[in-house]
């Protein structure tokens, strides 16, 4: 899977994970997005638990790809 395509899934399982009726679109969009942005984060921090290595930045670097497009939407 891409980046881009990680990354609009994982923004798309957040979005719909959120149907309170009192939130805006332009809300639940936000939230969406910080969530997304979040649980990137979170998956970075555990990669540095493997050990230092080419399987480690190719992980670390595909993950930063995610973020980037994350912050794009």
């Amino acid at each position: 899977m891409t980046p881009k395509e990680k990354a609009q899934e994982l923004f798309d399982k957040m979005h719909w994970a959120m149907p309170h009726p009192s939130t805006t679109n332009a809300e639940t969009y936000i939230i969406s997005k910080q969530c997304a942005l979040i649980a990137v984060d979170e998956i970075m921090s555990a990669l540095t638990y493997l050990p230092y290595g080419l399987d480690y930045l190719n992980k670390i670097d595909y993950w930063q790809e995610v973020k980037k497009e994350i912050e794009l939407f």
